[in-house]
């Protein structure tokens, strides 16, 4: 997908040219506090709330689509939020080029992509692959959070879950409809508001697990640009 570039000028958008290697990200954040990732932050509203809640803790929030991460951004600074950084990047492409062994205190991936049709589902995000190599980065007792309008694709990352060890379950099923307190994003909240629910897991790793990052083929940055500025990257 071709996407016509505005340029994004906030002191909370990282780029990645401003990168140049893993120890550069944990240096973007004012704060040491721990690290936590937002894979898919759409317009931003899960991530404002959440990091408005936990001023102590440090947030990553990524997507691919340029116009997102600039609303994001807006909000972040209207919301004075200190400790929030976004980057336009592709979550597999990041943990490829960015992140350490046990770098992520907590991942949320809200409503990705379905990919609803049985020919189009080897390319949902979350799959095995992707759920071994996460293993990897997340900290002992780090916490996986997984939210889908779409049912079929709930119950496939939990049976995947489920199957993985390193991983626990720490709700009272495999996935739930109610998960109290849990920030919205605008995606989710429209869905509750027609009457449709969203399915909701929450794993954690366990202290004992040991994972090496997973073979996940060649990775790609995962979108073309066409940008709006010579120069602007």
């Amino acid at each position: 997908m071709t996407q016509h570039i505005l340029d994004i000028d906030s002191p909370c958008f990282l780029r990645e040219q401003q990168l140049a290697g893993p120890a550069d990200l944990t240096a973007a954040f004012a704060g040491d506090g721990p690290l936590s990732l937002e894979i898919g932050c759409g317009l931003g509203d899960f991530m404002i709330e959440l990091a408005a809640r936990h001023p102590d803790r440090n947030f990553l929030a990524i997507d691919i689509y340029n116009k997102g991460c600039l609303k994001t951004c807006r909000k972040i600074e209207a919301a004075g939020l200190e400790n929030v950084r976004v980057m336009r990047i592709e979550a597999r492409y990041l943990m490829a080029r960015y992140l350490t062994e046990n770098s992520l205190a907590a991942v949320y991936i809200n409503c990705p992509d379905p990919w609803p049709k049985k020919r189009h589902r080897r390319r949902r995000l979350v799959n095995d692959a992707f759920l071994r190599n996460l293993l990897h980065y997340l900290q002992p007792a780090g916490d996986l959070f997984f939210s889908s309008d779409f049912l079929d694709y709930a119950e496939q990352v939990a049976e995947e879950l489920s199957g993985l060890s390193g991983y626990e379950n720490r709700l009272p099923q495999a996935l739930v409809t109610e998960f109290p307190d849990y920030p919205l994003s605008n995606y989710m909240r429209r869905f509750l508001q027609q009457g449709q629910p969203i399915h909701y897991l929450h794993y954690r790793k366990t202290p004992s697990a040991v994972a090496a990052p997973a073979p996940l083929g060649a990775v790609q940055p995962g979108f073309r640009v066409a940008w709006s500025q010579p120069g602007h990257a």
